[in-house]
């Protein structure tokens, strides 16, 4: 059986130092759907008294009842079922008065959804944090998936509970040398599929069979009519969003290239006014990201930001009417010819995060990492560090018998339009490859770093005796 919880130490290490604290606690945890905070949460309540509350969008009258029923549970006191108030603070005040200064932890999850019944409600957790638990032991967390309320109506300035909080996590998708613990039997190239795949999401992960291959995955448990991932994307916007036709209709084209603005506007049919709104509530929720090339503020384009949803709607969106048809084999065999060049554009992603990480050697730390084009030239990878003045660039092939010193002398050429600090910047470059038929350690007398599929293998295995 798969694992569902894994590595959350730093998250849990800081619930646990704030836990230690002998003062009452407001901590704000948030991220993107899939990303664990609910199974981190929990994990983190299990030796604990407390209670853990999932907030539900049926009614106020609903959420008050199970309130009610949870304090009743805490607390042993039959008297919170029958009590007469629709009022998180009358709620709250009886619990006050029942567990005093006892250390009480109250997870409130998917916050949001009270936001969206009853806009004065966060008001209203001012008013209970003021009044009533800051004299108190209580840890309380507020959790939600919707990043955009969570950081405008929770935690910016114009908040009612600003200033009040002591504490917040933004919870991101588990780090790349953690897939081995879901496929331990994987080797290095398998892993760096499926997270092309899935990413570090570890409820897409723990929807894998670690026994199956990467392939057999994506046709048993994807592309068949059915499975949980089948669906989930469109569910997801659903959920998250009043119009979700015209974010599937937004990201289906993102995910077929049309990836600048004027371009989206021009193939949606959507008016350029109204999809400014659209892209930037899809920013909010980290669904997509907006990248520029370095040094630039200009001639940007627009990705989608996570692995699932790019895989999703580039394989397997297009395909839905034929998989309804239980047409699996004939959709994989289709998709099967692009399945390599996007494992390459994942991989070249997966270097860029590896290197924002510091998890590879490469001779210094670099503080901005990103992609780098002009006109007809690009160079994958850019790394900078600003105060030793080190500039790296790199190279990502996803391929064997790689010739590096060719890359090399390729990227020293276009290196030479990157305009950053020119006359004193010392240069190195990387080359990522699945093999190589040659290597190089230096050209022109400037170092060069060369990875492979054995190299990274070699890399995470240390990483996984250090930890």
């Amino acid at each position: 059986m798969i694992q569902h919880f894994i590595n959350r130490e730093e998250e849990l290490n800081f619930l646990e130092r704030k836990y230690s604290e002998n003062h009452a606690n407001l901590i704000v945890i948030y991220g993107k759907r899939r990303v664990g905070k609910t199974e981190l949460v929990k994990n983190f309540l299990k030796d604990k008294k407390g209670v853990y509350f999932l907030c539900t969008r049926e009614s106020l009258e609903e959420n008050f009842k199970e309130l009610k029923a949870k304090f009743s549970e805490l607390t042993n006191k039959d008297y919170f079922k029958g009590l007469a108030t629709n009022s998180f603070f009358d709620i709250f005040k009886y619990l006050v008065q029942e567990i005093g200064k006892e250390k009480i932890v109250i997870v409130i999850d998917e916050f949001p959804y009270l936001i969206e019944l009853q806009k004065g409600v966060v008001s209203i957790f001012q008013k209970i944090w003021d009044e009533l638990l800051i004299k108190t032991n209580v840890f309380l967390i507020l959790c939600g998936s919707s990043i955009g309320m969570m950081e405008t109506d929770v935690l910016s300035y114009k908040s009612a509970l600003y200033g009040r909080r002591t504490g917040e996590w933004n919870v991101s998708p588990l780090k790349f040398r953690f897939l081995k613990e879901f496929f331990p039997n994987y080797k290095i190239e398998d892993l760096i599929k499926i997270w092309a795949v899935c990413g570090g999401t570890p409820f897409y992960l723990a929807k894998m069979n670690p026994k199956l291959s990467v392939e057999e995955n994506i046709k048993q448990n994807i592309l068949r009519k059915g499975e949980v991932l089948y669906n989930d994307p469109k569910v997801l916007l659903r959920e998250e969003f009043r119009e979700p036709r015209i974010y599937t209709l937004i990201l289906k084209y993102l995910s077929l290239g049309y990836n600048t603005f004027g371009k989206l506007s021009s193939v949606t049919g959507i008016e350029k006014g109204n999809l400014s709104k659209y892209i930037a509530t899809l920013e909010e929720t980290r669904i997509i990201k907006h990248e520029l090339p370095l040094g630039q503020r200009k001639r940007g384009f627009y990705a989608i930001n996570d692995q699932f949803f790019n895989f999703w709607f580039r394989f397997v969106y297009p395909n839905l009417s034929d998989l309804e048809m239980g047409r699996v084999k004939e959709v994989f065999a289709k998709i099967s010819k692009s399945l390599n060049s996007y494992y390459g554009y994942s991989f070249e992603n997966l270097m860029l995060e590896l290197i924002k990480l510091k998890e590879l050697p490469l001779g210094a730390n670099f503080e901005e990492v990103r992609k780098w084009w002009f006109k007809d030239k690009e160079i994958d990878i850019i790394a900078l560090n600003e105060e030793k003045k080190q500039i790296l660039f790199g190279e990502c092939k996803w391929r064997g018998n790689v010739n590096a010193e060719r890359i090399v002398k390729q990227l020293a050429e276009k290196a030479g339009f990157v305009q950053w600090q020119n006359v004193e910047r010392k240069e190195s470059f990387a080359v990522f490859a699945k093999s190589f038929k040659k290597r190089v350690k230096s050209f022109e007398g400037k170092p060069v770093y060369c990875f492979d599929l054995k190299d990274l293998e070699r890399i995470f295995k240390l990483r996984k005796r250090k930890l």
